[in-house]
């Protein structure tokens, strides 16, 4: 009798659970402490919504945190695009925040730049509205546009599904062709024990003439607030 009771308070409070998980940051914290998930490339037969590699990405015209309209157009001599989908406060995009001014400060120069998205509600994540995303890019000390989709239809297209989220992409022909869809690399919670580089390796293979070798792995991260 007292095993079935328990089990039955398991189960009410686990179904509590999901129900907040759009507005209880408790279960991200959580999880962000959880031993290092494993990556694996994921199938390219694994249905996917959204855009999947060798797709052409539309152009976009979003608000950055300075006040001014940004488009893939306006950089003209960008040999491809680093789009990353992320926000202020999950903690795996917190943890990625160095590594992507990194990144930016790595490959501009070469012709990748890095262009970050915030694709969540901040009706349902309070955390998230535009004037938070000035004050987190400042003290990020973010080098690179930072975005907000009010409409949250972007990251819909793209098919985003957590927060960091990233999508390399290469122009060819005037149009802007997905070639990497994943993570950053292959330990979200802790940029010194990194193995594998997965974005920067994607992005020297392009800059080599190369097809990237790993074109998709799992994204690690919290989920997009909607």
């Amino acid at each position: 009798m007292l095993s079935s009771i328990s089990f039955a308070a398991l189960v009410l409070i686990a179904f509590s659970s999901c129900k907040n998980e759009s507005t209880d940051k408790s279960w991200d914290l959580a999880v962000s402490k959880i031993v290092q998930p494993e990556f694996t490339e994921i199938n390219s037969e694994t249905e996917t919504k959204g855009y999947t590699i060798g797709d052409e990405a539309t152009d976009f015209k979003l608000k950055d945190v300075n006040g001014k309209m940004v488009s893939l157009s306006d950089y003209k001599d960008a040999k491809g695009f680093i789009v990353i989908f992320t926000c202020n406060t999950c903690p795996y995009a917190v943890a990625s925040e160095e590594r992507m001014v990194a990144l930016d400060k790595e490959f501009k120069s070469k012709g990748y730049p890095l262009i970050a998205i915030n694709p969540n509600n901040p009706e349902v994540q309070p955390d998230d509205t535009y004037e938070l995303m000035r004050e987190k890019a400042k003290e990020a000390g973010f080098t690179f546009p930072y975005l907000y989709d009010e409409s949250q239809t972007i990251y819909a297209k793209y098919g985003a599904t957590k927060t960091p989220h990233v999508y390399l992409l290469q122009k060819e022909g005037g149009k802007n062709i997905v070639k990497y869809i994943g993570a950053i690399d292959d330990n979200v919670r802790n940029a010194a024990e990194v193995k594998e580089r997965f974005l920067a390796n994607a992005v020297n293979e392009l800059l080599e003439g190369k097809e990237v070798s790993v074109k998709e792995t799992k994204a690690i991260g919290c989920s997009v607030k909607q």
